[in-house]
């Protein structure tokens, strides 16, 4: 499994994210967002799955990276 940061423009859309991921499954958690990324709300969820659950991301996320260790790769951005 893949561990994957989704970060967000309010608080609100984090929560429901974290919700969504959670009703099928996933290990999700909220957290403030790692200094290495900036975002908006400074909140952000991070989850492992074994793909990034587009679907499952509120719209009014900012972006969703992809973690290995240290690394952190970001993997799409979502428009405003």
């Amino acid at each position: 499994m893949t561990q994957y940061i989704a970060t967000f423009h309010t608080h609100l859309a984090a929560l429901k994210t974290h919700r969504s991921l959670q009703k099928v499954g996933v290990e999700a958690r909220m957290a403030p967002v790692p200094r290495k990324i900036s975002s908006s709300c400074g909140t952000c969820v991070f989850y492992r799955a074994e793909t990034p659950c587009y679907g499952h991301i509120d719209p009014d996320a900012e972006a969703v990276y992809e973690t290995e260790g240290d690394k952190v790769q970001i993997l799409r951005v979502f428009e405003e």
